[in-house]
């Protein structure tokens, strides 16, 4: 069993808090009902900041009317997580989650949201600033590896407590019709538990214990990735259904022009000529033996914001 250690457009540098006051509903609570069977069931791909994007993948899917409210009824909707970094308007990605969480649930539906390694990246970053950390090219900082991995001033003037309270309960695993849903393509949930709940316990009480070495090595291990992809990714995917539960994973982080081998590297330098790496997405990328989808178009190389309903009709 084997995967790529921080490979791909990711680098390095050299008690939970009570629920925002009079609000009849908030998606920073844990443990929030889920009913399965409901609805039809859409998971969306890494944002990165794309609000423009996303706003106009989700009303193509029917998700969202005009004006970006709910209109889905009893669907049920899961963010594969990473919404801000390298793009214009992070916190409006946030901001519009945060919304269509309350507004599925008055519906009888619901929109959740997994935990990215860019979330843990914010989180580090707005926690322990230049407090230094051990990585792999020598001392950095959370400040510094954010900065190196498209973090926007913007988003973090911006930024207030309950996107942070948000960001740090949300669930990193989660099973949905037989789908196993993370965000990272890698086996390092493994050594967090061996169900889908304690995996979700360790992880968001290692965040409340707001300890900033623990938290870098949660951003580096969810750094990892393409554990699916090569000869013995079918047996690593089997290795994760079999102790987790599922059919299939469905997972973002790894773009798929990098898994597809569209690109020849990290700075996203394709085999097409002037054509972007993204710009053959067309859809999601089941491989692995068909245990494994990927989720993430590359919005940020010119690819494809993903929103698709699961099960996949087309693969």
């Amino acid at each position: 069993m084997t995967q790529g250690a921080g490979e791909g457009p990711d680098v390095w540098p050299g008690g939970a808090e009570p629920a925002v006051p009079g609000a009849p509903y908030t998606p920073t609570e844990r443990d929030l009902p889920v009913i399965e069977g409901a609805g039809p069931l859409y998971v969306v791909g890494d944002v990165h900041g794309y609000l423009e994007e996303l706003r106009a993948a989700l009303r193509e899917a029917g998700l969202i009317d005009g004006s970006d409210a709910w209109a889905a009824g009893n669907a049920r909707l899961w963010f594969l997580g990473d919404f801000t970094d390298r793009g214009p308007d992070g916190v409006g990605v946030l901001d519009l989650v945060m919304r269509l969480s309350a507004e599925a649930a008055a519906a009888g539906g619901y929109c959740k949201a997994l935990l990215g390694n860019h979330e843990l990246l914010l989180l580090g970053a707005c926690r322990f600033g230049d407090a230094p950390v051990e990585s792999a090219a020598g001392t950095g900082s959370f400040k510094t590896a954010w900065l190196l991995n498209g973090g926007q001033h913007s988003d973090m003037e911006r930024l207030e407590d309950h996107h942070l309270q948000w960001m740090s309960r949300l669930d990193s695993l989660a099973l949905a019709d037989g789908h196993l849903l993370m965000h990272s393509d890698t086996t390092s949930y493994l050594e967090y538990g061996s169900t889908v709940e304690d995996v979700n316990d360790a992880i968001w009480q290692a965040l409340q214990r707001n300890d900033v070495e623990e938290t870098w090595e949660l951003f580096r291990k969810f750094t990892k990735r393409f554990a699916f992809r090569d000869d013995a990714g079918p047996q690593t995917a089997r290795e994760l259904l079999d102790t987790y539960g599922g059919r299939r994973i469905v997972h973002g982080h790894s773009p798929i022009p990098y898994l597809t081998g569209e690109t020849g590297g990290a700075d996203g330098d394709g085999e097409g000529g002037d054509e972007p790496p993204g710009a053959r997405v067309t859809g999601p990328y089941v491989y692995a033996d068909s245990l494994a989808v990927a989720m993430d178009g590359g919005v940020t190389m010119a690819g494809k914001l993903l929103v698709a309903s699961l099960p996949l009709t087309q693969e």
